[in-house]
C-alpha cells in the first residue's frame, strides 16, 4: 500500500479512538491517540499488560515534545543529535497526555523518530503516539512482523502493511532518563 494512503487510514483510526499496528524506527509498536486514555487502556489490554502506565510515545520534533513536558533540559537536544541510534528520553513532568501514558512519578519517556512511515504518521496526526512494543507483556519485542503474536494483531484496528517496516533496527531503543538540571541516568543501552 502507497505510504501517503497507509498513513491517511491510520491517522483515521488513531482520531477514532483506535489502535493501530505500525513499524518504528525500532520495533513494530502497537500505537493511538497518547492523550486518549480509553484508547491507552485498549493498547494496554491487548498487550496483556496488568498495570497501564510509563508507556513510551513517539514524537515528531522537540517542538512536540516541549508541548508535553514542563522543562526539556537543554542537554536533551545535545543528546539526542550526537546519538546514533535510536534514543528514548525519559522527562520529568508530564502533562497534555493520558493518566495511563504517564508514570507515577509525573515523568514520560518520548523518543523522537526518524522513519518514513512514522514521519508522515506524526506530521498528518500533529501529536505524540503511543510506541509501546507490539508485544504481550513479558515477551520479547517483534524485531519484524513476522514475530508479531497473532492475537496483537487480531486486536489491532488498523495494521500497516509489513513493507513499511523498511528503515526500522529491529532493536529497542537507548533509554535515558535526564531530569531536572541536567541529571542524565542510563536505563538501557
Amino acid at each position: 500500500m502507497e505510504l501517503k494512503k497507509a498513513v491517511d487510514e491510520a491517522v483515521k483510526v488513531l482520531r477514532s479512538g483506535g489502535v493501530i499496528l505500525y513499524p518504528t524506527d525500532t520495533v513494530w509498536g502497537l500505537g493511538c491517540d497518547a492523550s486518549n486514555p480509553a484508547a491507552v487502556e485498549r493498547v494496554c489490554k491487548i498487550k496483556k499488560r496488568e498495570k497501564c502506565s510509563g508507556l513510551i510515545v513517539i514524537a515528531a520534533d522537540f517542538n512536540m515534545v516541549c508541548r508535553h513536558v514542563k522543562q526539556v533540559p537543554e542537554i536533551a537536544e545535545e543528546v539526542a543529535e550526537m546519538s546514533d541510534k535510536p534514543l528514548t528520553i525519559i522527562y520529568p513532568g508530564a502533562f497534555n497526555l493520558a493518566a495511563n501514558v504517564i508514570a507515577k512519578d509525573g515523568s514520560v519517556g518520548i523518543r523522537i523518530v526518524d522513519h518514513p512511515f512514522c514521519n508522515l504518521l506524526l506530521a498528518k496526526f500533529g501529536k505524540p503516539i503511543v510506541a509501546t512494543s507490539a508485544n504481550i507483556s513479558g515477551e520479547k519485542s517483534p524485531s519484524h512482523y513476522e514475530y508479531i503474536d497473532d492475537s496483537i494483531i487480531a486486536g489491532a484496528d488498523w495494521v500497516a502493511d509489513p513493507f513499511h517496516e523498511e528503515g526500522s533496527t529491529g532493536k529497542p531503543s537507548s533509554i535515558l532518563y535526564i531530569g531536572e538540571g541536567g541529571v542524565v541516568k542510563i536505563i538501557r543501552d
